[in-house]
């Protein structure tokens, strides 16, 4: 079974400061923080992983350092936010369900092994960390059943915070195309997810990965963060 991934990559990351997209920023260990999210896709799938990296600011640096993935490209990656760019992967995907992870977020790849099954039986999820709630990430809660309730930097009373790493099932594709369609330019992805949540019923089953280390890498001190966890 192919297994359809998506890379968001199109932003220009200016709050980390690096004259080339934040994605292709060098890791201690030499490898880029896409191409450690590459070889954790590929060492998990293998033949199976059909991969898209959604492009724009840049998009010559990525697509030579990733030449066997396909593109996508948001030509408003300067105006619009992670919403459009999710959009316009989602459009250009085959019947299925996709996973799709933001282009700064440094992972361990063992935590497939959550991740996997959820794909397997095609329920759409978020993974989410329940070891912190910092004010500067998008955050969660559930409702009775379990399910995501809130899912935003304004989410009050949390249980931990989403990773970037999410999975939309192939019979929910249709509403989150649909509500990332409506949101505003400006508006991360999430925004498209609470208004599946709101107005089509989309259940997405918050997936803890808190055993393993998960990155976003929005600043100095988060690069300094993610190396050590590869040294450990």
């Amino acid at each position: 079974m192919t297994v359809q991934a998506v890379i968001l990559a199109a932003g220009m990351g200016t709050r980390l400061a690096r004259p080339h997209p934040k994605s292709m920023t060098q890791l201690d260990d030499g490898r880029t923080i896409m191409q450690q999210q590459v070889e954790n896709l590929r060492a998990a799938f293998g033949d199976e992983l059909h991969l898209t990296i959604v492009v724009g600011y840049k998009l010559e640096q990525i697509m030579e350092h990733m030449p066997e993935a396909s593109f996508v490209y948001n030509e408003a990656f300067d105006q619009t936010n992670t919403s459009k760019s999710l959009l316009k992967a989602l459009k250009n995907s085959f019947d299925g369900g996709v996973l799709w992870m933001n282009g700064d977020v440094v992972f361990d790849p063992a935590m497939f092994s959550e991740l996997t099954p959820m794909m397997a039986a095609d329920k759409s999820f978020v993974a989410v960390d329940t070891s912190s709630t910092s004010d500067e990430e998008v955050k969660y809660t559930v409702d009775s059943d379990g399910h995501i309730l809130g899912l935003s930097k304004a989410t009050q009373n949390a249980l931990g915070e989403a990773i970037g790493i999410n999975y939309i099932a192939s019979g929910d594709k249709k509403h989150l195309i649909e509500r990332l369609a409506e949101v505003h330019d400006q508006e991360y992805f999430e925004g498209g997810i609470e208004k599946t949540i709101q107005l089509d019923g989309v259940a997405y089953v918050p997936v803890d990965i808190s055993a393993y280390y998960a990155v976003e890498v929005d600043f100095a001190e988060d690069l300094v963060r993610a190396n050590h966890c590869l040294d450990r």
